[in-house]
């Protein structure tokens, strides 16, 4: 199973020419710690999940000028008839670069205790928009791809900036070192309308918070597909809510046969940075 829940961004803004507008201020997103309770959503066929729990613990630090760290565990517990209970344990944790050309990570899948998949690598990306990654785990080795790739944050960034444009969808191909770190995914992003601060009356108690009361948010949904196959059915999506400090809520993960709903359980926020690039 493969997951990926994360949100940040930052720009630099700048002065122009009296007669044009004013650039808007950078996007300041919140380190925080969050934790979201996991249930089915939903299942189909014969030999699908029966029933379905579990957590996911992210934490996100940093800023564009030291750069982005991001933790983040998932542990599910999956029960069916066919194959009867699994545990399934995945453990990510990355440094992107505040420029958004390079990536440390680090991940560790299990399913039942037993190691299932494990890598360790670094990512660069070259002036031209090609990828270079050098792996240290499982082994010493090498990938590289082209078509101008890009990280989880830069991605995120790219999102926020699209849904402050008022812009419907956004395309783009992103590496983030999942699986066995040798795949580059074509995603879909699918931006709705904005909710304005006090919308919405069914919001989870940790999203009450003052931090988040006044702020603007966005219903988003990410389809990753196989580089190439665009269009055809993607391999998962994730859908959730977007506020304009990079914090989520609202989270569903679809694998296809069945899918995950994820509700805001706690959230704790550190203040941010001075950090303007």
């Amino acid at each position: 199973m493969r997951s990926t829940v994360v949100a940040t961004g930052l720009f630099i803004s700048m002065l122009v020419p009296a007669a044009a507008e004013t650039a808007k201020a950078p996007i300041l997103l919140t380190p925080h710690r969050a934790i979201y309770d996991l249930s089915l959503l939903r299942s189909t066929g014969s030999k699908g999940v029966e029933t379905a729990r579990g957590r996911i613990a992210m934490e996100f630090g940093g800023d564009a000028c030291d750069g982005y760290t991001m933790k983040y565990r998932q542990v599910t517990v999956l029960d069916s008839t066919e194959a009867g209970s699994r545990t399934l344990d995945t453990q990510t944790a990355t440094f992107e670069a505040g420029n958004g050309l390079s990536m440390r990570f680090k991940s560790t899948s299990t399913t039942q205790g037993l190691v299932r998949d494990g890598v360790d690598g670094d990512a660069q990306l070259r002036p031209d928009g090609s990828l270079d990654v050098k792996f240290k785990q499982p082994r010493n080795e090498v990938f590289e791809a082209k078509g101008q790739p890009i990280f989880p944050t830069e991605h995120m960034k790219r999102l926020i900036e699209a849904a402050e444009k008022g812009e419907t969808t956004l395309s783009v191909k992103v590496y983030d070192g999942s699986d066995d770190g040798k795949k580059v995914y074509d995603t879909l992003g699918l931006i709705g309308r904005k909710i304005e601060p006090g919308a919405a009356t069914n919001l989870e108690e940790a999203a009450k918070q003052d931090g988040l009361a006044k702020m603007d948010r966005w219903p988003m949904t990410l389809s990753y597909y196989e580089e190439g196959n665009a269009d055809r059915t993607p391999i998962y999506t994730i859908s959730f809510e977007l506020y304009e400090n990079g914090i989520t809520r609202a989270l569903k993960i679809d694998y296809g046969d069945f899918a995950l709903k994820g509700d805001l359980k706690s959230l704790s926020m550190q203040p941010n940075t001075a950090c303007q690039r």
